[in-house]
């Protein structure tokens, strides 16, 4: 018997029943074997019929069951990231959850002036040396999209400068086939070649179908291309409900869970076991203001449900949270950051992504991530819960204390505080005298002066000098090669 696991008690929470998994899972294939999936793609056509799949009118393709099945199977149920030096650095399987950035964000709250502006190459760094320096960071993203980079080099240029500023796993988006074979070769110049970036990958990409039901050309691209090469990569649709997919939870969920399904079917035929992280990411439209929600309450129930189901599958899942729809550090932003954090973990998403992201995915403020830091700390702690045991209760202690003493001065206190109880960095806990004499900051000043702080003193572990020559040849290859290229979508 295992004592030590039975007594511990932590939470975690599963919000469908296995019957309601079985009934989505048979919705899903029942979609896509008679209504089909768009693939824009005629490589991918005709590696799905000679798999056995029906080809329809146009680029239409119905999957069987079976083969949909078979790909799940082969699928791995554990994808392994490492850091800059070839340490693993997160196992995404099971329940183990991992936070990160995200990308592609169009506006920032400068640090210094305090007014939101375009973002440009410069935010790509602050919030890259920023979350370097972060300890519930796990993971790093461009967060901002350079906007001053020529439009065809922005994800390479947001690329190298992760490269450079931190030895975290990267999480990326790329424009098309063309850009990511030579963010490839920057990742593989970094870790020391192609094949030890296969075996220790220290990078993700990100690409998503078009909802409703299509897989474009330059997404199957680059999908394909991260099969070939065992790229880990995240193939998830990011839909909006009542717009691009049903406006209620069920259809808008398998919907989703089709075009996720169709495009690791591909994946998987491509290069069985090739690692793959799914998920469905469903915001919903306000109907009233015609915006993309990320805060909203059903994105949560649908994030829970769809780590249901990849748990069902045993496949690594995909979530977003450290979300909101605020626009500036304000209640808002810290309600709907803590609770989609807290939900994310309590439903074991083994991919958290967007932290800090604010105004409906389109503006980032580097003080969000020092903010987020302090909240995944806290759900963190709150996930591991605590143990209920003789040593624990400790039974002598409480005797030997007696009725009206204190355990301050206790041996048991002294050794077992700092674990048992969580501290905060930023957060309030001054008494209310203490604050005012202190200026009464605030919590989001206190991040905007840590984020500021950090960028003064944090240096993050230079590349070589070799690797990075290497990467400006690359880049200075990139801007010839890419001038005229026209990315397809």
């Amino acid at each position: 018997m295992n004592t030590e696991f039975e007594s511990l008690c932590a939470p975690a929470y599963r919000l469908l029943t296995q019957s309601q998994i079985e009934r989505l899972h048979t919705a899903t294939l029942e979609l896509l074997e008679t209504v089909g999936i768009h693939f824009q793609h005629r490589e991918a056509r005709q590696i799905l019929a000679d798999a056995g799949c029906r080809l329809g009118e146009g680029d239409q393709v119905f999957l069987p069951a079976g083969l949909v099945e078979d790909a799940i199977r082969s699928a791995p149920s554990r994808v392994t990231l490492y850091n800059r030096t070839g340490d693993a650095a997160m196992r995404l399987t099971g329940r183990r959850i991992h936070f990160g950035m995200g990308t592609d964000l169009a506006n920032t709250w400068d640090l210094e002036t305090g007014r939101l502006r375009q973002s440009f190459l410069k935010d790509v760094k602050t919030a890259v040396t920023i979350a370097d320096a972060l300890p519930e960071i796990d993971f790093i993203a461009s967060y901002a999209i350079p906007n001053d980079s020529p439009s065809n080099l922005m994800y390479l240029d947001a690329f190298k400068a992760q490269l450079e500023g931190s030895g975290k796993p990267i999480f990326f988006t790329a424009a098309g086939f063309e850009d990511i074979t030579l963010i490839r070769e920057m990742a593989a110049a970094v870790a020391g070649g192609n094949d030890e970036l296969r075996e220790k990958p220290n990078l993700i990409h990100y690409a998503e179908p078009l909802s409703p039901r299509i897989h474009t050309r330059g997404a199957i691209d680059k999908l394909l291309f991260c099969a070939d090469h065992h790229i880990p990569v995240t193939y998830a649709p990011g839909m909006m409900a009542g717009a691009t997919a049903p406006v209620t939870l069920a259809g808008a969920l398998t919907m989703g869970n089709a075009e996720a399904l169709s495009g690791l079917t591909l994946h998987q035929l491509r290069s069985k076991g090739a690692p793959i992280i799914s998920g469905i990411g469903m915001a919903t439209m306000d109907m009233a203001r015609a915006t993309c929600i990320y805060g909203c309450p059903e994105y949560r129930l649908a994030l829970s449900a769809c780590a249901d189901l990849y748990h069902h599958y045993r496949i690594p899942m995909w979530g977003t949270a450290g979300v909101t729809d605020a626009n500036c550090l304000d209640q808002q932003a810290g309600m709907e950051w803590g609770v989609s954090l807290t939900i994310n973990a309590m439903a074991g998403a083994n991919l958290i992504h967007d932290i800090g992201y604010m105004g409906q995915g389109l503006i980032g403020n580097p003080a969000a991530l020092v903010m987020c830091d302090e909240i995944i700390s806290y759900v963190k702690r709150f996930m591991r819960g605590f143990e209920i045991d003789d040593f624990h209760i400790d039974m002598e202690e409480i005797r030997r204390v007696g009725a009206g003493g204190n355990f301050l001065a206790s041996k048991h206190t002294a050794r077992m505080f700092k674990k048992e109880h969580w501290y905060p960095k930023d957060m309030n806990r001054d008494t209310v005298a203490a604050w005012v004499e202190a200026g009464g900051r605030k919590w989001g000043d206190k991040a905007v002066e840590r984020a500021r702080e950090i960028l003064k003193t944090h240096r993050p572990v230079p590349l070589e000098e070799s690797v990075r020559l290497r990467l400006n040849e690359i880049r200075e290859r990139a801007l010839k090669e890419l001038k005229d290229v026209q990315f397809t979508t």
